[in-house]
């Protein structure tokens, strides 16, 4: 095959054959200009190849734009950085779902809506008693968050705008709760409600930490970590959970099951596990000392090894999620009194080597979000195994602002990719007794 430029669009010729199609170049708002090739098949019979989908635009979308060459990450066109340092993120939770920042009187609506929906159902209570206290807290998030569409009848059709909202709004309220739920109870504490006189971050924390005997006063300075983290984790793109989310939603299938779809996929490791992954990587290397062993092991081509917390499968740049990341990692030890902590002395000590090393320079192995992130959270006491359901809380909003732009084009039809088939080809079926 080969392909000519035209002005607006792509000449494809089939090589050997007097077959051609131009194929419209379809301009998004900024960004490269992608090729429309849904007629590819209809008139060259062949079909386009891209295993992960890394060169293929899966739809339209106004939500989020990220340049991974120069590193750059926006939300409805406001930049990442802008939005950690001045804005909440229940602001930008209402920035994601509706294109627009609030009005204060629009902000202060958005809140007490999401304050009036943070309680769950009282029977959700006994789910947890159906998994063992063992259970990932991922597996039962999963379980508990599929099941709302038995107890929330009111907002399961997808056509209608409000039963839309209103989920949207019991998905972003709820989440916290079901999460802190999980982990009291893998621990064996009681369930702490949800209090209406605290903010969103404020009250996840509160839920996690406090006991019934005695009174919780949430730290400030954590509670604006907690919500910087949220902020950064809320949307990222059409990345496998998103569009896994956005393929549920395609088939008609209602919000509930499409967030747990979501959560379910984000639950690998090599997608909403990755920060737990730098924390064991930090622990076996163990010391500063040990460094420059384990950068020659990441090197071997013969080793296992990887260098965790670096490089994205989207960003050529510096995540600029990490960045803010770093800044607020300083701002929790300082505020807990943690000085010198050796897993954030050995966390610079190997950024700054690799930073300056050729091998990783060449290879643009830059620090993302996931680096500084389960340091912060090990330093505020979150066990490992809540790292992801952490991000589940955080994505929560992007998924759902996702599956409502998705449902609310008229452009999507249900997803179906298509595939290279490279198995047996057809035969005639052997008996058994006939078989050597």
């Amino acid at each position: 095959m080969s392909g000519t430029n035209a002005a607006g669009s792509i000449t494809v010729t089939l090589d050997g054959t007097n077959k051609s199609t131009k194929l419209a170049l379809k301009p998004g708002t900024i960004g490269p200009q992608v090729a429309d090739i849904r007629k590819l098949y209809d008139e060259l019979g062949v079909f386009t190849y891209d295993p992960g989908y890394g060169n293929t635009a899966s739809c339209d979308s106004t939500i989020t734009y990220i340049d991974g060459d120069v590193g750059v990450l926006l939300h409805r066109g406001y930049p990442i950085e802008q939005l950690a340092e001045k804005s909440s993120f229940l602001e930008v939770a209402y920035l994601l779902l509706n294109g627009e920042l609030p009005t204060a009187a629009q902000k202060s609506e958005f809140e007490l809506g999401v304050l009036r929906h943070n309680m769950v159902h009282e029977q959700l209570r006994s789910f947890y008693n159906g998994f063992r206290r063992d259970a990932h807290p991922m597996a039962v998030i999963c379980g508990v968050v599929g099941a709302m569409s038995a107890f929330y009848h009111d907002s399961l059709d997808i056509s209608n705008p409000e039963h839309r909202r209103i989920a949207a709004f019991r998905l972003i309220a709820k989440l916290p709760t079901i999460a802190a739920w999980a982990y009291k109870y893998s621990i064996g504490e009681p369930f702490m409600y949800p209090r209406n006189n605290l903010g969103y971050a404020e009250n996840f924390l509160h839920m996690m930490n406090a006991v019934p005997p005695e009174e919780y006063k949430v730290n400030p300075v954590l509670a604006r970590a907690m919500d910087r983290i949220l902020i950064l984790h809320a949307d990222h793109e059409q990345n496998a959970s998103t569009s896994t989310v956005r393929l549920a939603g395609s088939t008609g299938a209602n919000p509930f099951a499409c967030i747990a779809a979501g959560i379910a996929s984000l639950w690998g490791p090599a997608h909403g596990g990755a920060n737990e992954a730098v924390l064991k990587m930090l622990a076996e290397i163990g010391h500063v000392d040990n460094i420059k062993g384990f950068i020659e092991r990441v090197k071997d081509k013969n080793s296992s090894v990887r260098l965790m917390g670096f490089g994205h499968r989207v960003y050529k740049n510096y995540d600029p999620r990490a960045k803010i990341m770093m800044n607020s990692c300083h701002e929790v030890l300082s505020e807990l009194g943690i000085k010198g902590d050796p897993l954030l002395d050995l966390a610079m000590e190997l950024e700054k080597i690799a930073l300056n090393d050729e091998y990783f320079v060449q290879r643009k192995l830059y620090p993302n979000v996931d680096f500084y992130s389960g340091i912060i959270l090990k330093a505020m006491g979150f066990p490992t195994s809540m790292f992801t359901v952490l991000f589940a809380v955080a994505r929560t909003v992007g998924w759902i602002s996702q599956w409502r732009e998705q449902v609310e084009d008229p452009t999507q039809r249900i997803g179906r990719p298509r595939q290279v088939y490279t198995g047996a080809k057809q035969r005639d079926y052997v008996p058994l007794s006939q078989r050597g």
